[in-house]
């Protein structure tokens, strides 16, 4: 069902056990060691698909969701589900992941919440893992998708694809697993994070820890209304103006009040109306604890981290690359991208997506962004007929 906006927001909106599943599919993978020390017990990893593996596994494709996307690619919403799809219109049949072609897959990240293991989920005591969840990194939950790609019988994806902290994941299985990937779609994403990355995500994380009802992490028994929805909330607001554009913000609201309200005697202007009700939606739908988890695994990205550094890392990258970005885009600016494609050697030229939107192009420009997928597909294609002529 769609998400209710009367009432309190929840402590946390994490799917939980017991929870009606939706469209997700569940498989564990057993334990993980982490890449900073520690390690899972047991991680389960919840997925959806879309359309029919083929006998060989050949039309396999991984989509690589972002920070607070899940695993609800396409789709309306309805029990256990309370958003539609977050890339409604690339994928179904006759579109840029087109259902009839391939079949697509989607999990939800290590440290999410919605049905993969992250902070929200049971430990082996019985109890959420809330504060005591380990720090993880990007590496780890492509640790984590490789294992999960083993348990479900897909050993080579035809192609994988992934904005923001999904293309942060693409270029690190390019790395970490390259005769996995046959091709790669990277959108609005860098090679390691900025200084100016750090910085916002800091702020947010300040915003989450300092709201009293965080409680450190341990949370999730609160009664609705009584989790850290504000310190969110606030995250949420500072993350959004970096997702969109000033260009945007200019004409949509300029200094426009708020319906029936004066900013001049305490009331509020159309955008901060605006952000208000994008914080009240994320304390709807996300998790404070995943916030914080993936934050801060954004944060460690670094592809050149033990491999000689950032060009060493990007100039050993053979899988092939489409790289896109927005010329828009603050967070993640067109010179993040430019240099992957100055220096992965299969890298395409820089598309660049022009657009008002900011770093949420990536979503939202539909028909630029299916354009991508259709050269990836048949970059994926020329790819797999060279593998094959030289194992002839």
């Amino acid at each position: 069902m769609a998400i209710s906006y009367s009432g309190p927001p929840p402590a946390s909106a994490a799917w939980r056990e017991g929870d009606h599943p939706g469209w997700r599919k569940f498989v564990d993978v057993g334990p993980v060691e982490l890449e900073l020390g520690g390690s899972l017990p047991n991680v389960r990893v919840a997925y959806e698909t879309y359309g029919q593996l083929a006998p060989d596994a050949s039309n396999a494709v991984f989509v690589l969701h972002a920070l607070t996307g899940d695993t609800h690619v396409a789709g309306p919403d309805g029990p256990g589900q309370t958003t539609s799809g977050w890339w409604d219109g690339l994928v179904g049949p006759g579109l840029a992941l087109d259902t009839d072609q391939y079949f697509v897959v989607c999990p939800n990240v290590l440290g999410g919440c919605q049905g993969t293991t992250g902070p929200s989920s049971v430990a082996p005591d019985g109890q959420p893992w809330g504060s005591r969840f380990p720090l993880t990194t990007i590496r780890d939950q492509v640790n984590v998708e490789q294992a999960f790609s083993d348990a479900i019988g897909i050993q080579r994806w035809a192609f994988m694809l992934g904005g923001s902290m999904g293309g942060m994941r693409a270029l690190e299985w390019a790395l970490m697993a390259p005769d996995r990937v046959a091709a790669a779609l990277l959108l609005a994403a860098g090679a390691e994070a900025s200084a100016d990355e750090i910085g916002l995500y800091s702020a947010q994380l300040v915003a989450i820890e300092l709201d009293d009802r965080w409680r450190g992490g341990d949370y999730y028994d609160a009664a609705p209304g009584d989790g850290p929805h504000r310190g969110m909330g606030i995250a949420r607001r500072i993350a959004h103006l970096s997702y969109r554009s000033d260009t945007e913000f200019e004409s949509r609201f300029g200094r426009a009040a708020q319906d029936g309200e004066d900013p001049l005697r305490g009331g509020r202007y159309a955008v901060e109306s605006y952000l208000d009700h994008h914080a009240d939606k994320l304390a709807r739908r996300f998790d404070a604890g995943t916030y914080v988890s993936l934050t801060r695994a954004m944060n460690t990205h670094d592809v050149g981290r033990g491999r000689g550094g950032v060009e060493a890392a990007l100039r050993s990258i053979q899988v092939p690359f489409v790289v896109g970005g927005l010329d828009s885009d603050r967070l993640y600016p067109l010179r993040l991208q430019r240099e992957i494609v100055d220096l992965v050697p299969r890298s395409s030229e820089l598309h660049v997506i022009n657009s008002p939107l900011g770093h949420d192009g990536f979503l939202l420009e539909i028909e630029a962004v299916g354009d991508l997928v259709r050269e990836t597909a048949a970059v994926s294609r020329s790819a797999l007929a060279a593998t094959e002529k030289q194992s002839a």
